[in-house]
């Protein structure tokens, strides 16, 4: 947390002149990557502790700059409210722009918004070579391709590539179902995490996969699927 705020304070203390805008961006990252990396062992009141810190250096450097301006005018030059939330400091973007002609607004992030996500520690005897663990690893993956952006799109990648069916019944895989991720090449015969080889089956069929060993063909209207 203090590496975080001193190179937070830091950025701000050597943009004293920079336009807020640019000064956004750059303590964009700061705060993103931070809580990103902590999100799985810091609490909730931490991240509060460090958007309050920064929105004080904030206020500072927006005084600073206008010693002659009241508070009043300082608050209505550099904070907006946004939908339920008041004091954020943002900045309209002059060259980016919303249908209706308003310019693109950009806030600083709050690390208090970043999703608490805690580490689910892997069973001790778990063996990724082992098949009767097979079934434990893939359940591992698909939990955490719900969890990430990153692991979001191979999803969608997936189903799209599929026309959106169940490779194994050729029904339609919808939000709402019980589906899972499956691999053509076994993880215990070396199959690998990228996107050609692995498939969305309902939950039911995967069964039947396991208990018949039925093969996964790979869908007719596949293209690209080799880029993880």
């Amino acid at each position: 947390m203090k590496a975080c705020l001193d190179k937070a304070r830091k950025a701000i203390k050597d943009n004293k002149t920079a336009k807020q805008i640019n000064l956004i961006k750059v303590l964009n990252p700061i705060i993103r990557g931070w809580a990103n990396y902590h999100k799985t062992v810091t609490a909730k009141a931490t991240f509060r502790y460090v958007d309050n810190a920064i929105w004080l250096s904030l206020w500072q450097w927006a005084k600073r700059r206008h010693p002659k301006k009241s508070s009043f005018w300082v608050t209505g030059k550099y904070f907006k409210s946004i939908e339920n939330r008041n004091w954020v400091f943002a900045a309209d973007d002059q060259e980016r722009f919303y249908p209706n002609g308003k310019p693109y607004v950009v806030s600083l992030l709050w690390a208090s918004d970043t999703p608490i996500k805690r580490h689910i520690k892997i069973i001790g005897e778990a063996n990724p070579f082992d098949p009767k663990f097979e079934t434990y690893f893939e359940d591992r993956m698909t939990s955490k391709m719900r969890d990430k952006l990153k692991g979001s799109k191979r999803l969608l990648s997936l189903w799209l590539n599929q026309g959106g069916n169940c490779p194994i019944c050729r029904q339609e895989i919808t939000g709402d179902m019980n589906w899972r991720l499956h691999y053509i090449v076994r993880k215990v015969e070396s199959g690998r995490d990228n996107l050609s080889n692995l498939r969305l089956i309902h939950r039911g069929c995967h069964r039947k996969v396991l208990g018949w060993t039925l093969d996964v063909v790979k869908p007719a209207a596949e293209s690209g699927l080799g880029k993880a």
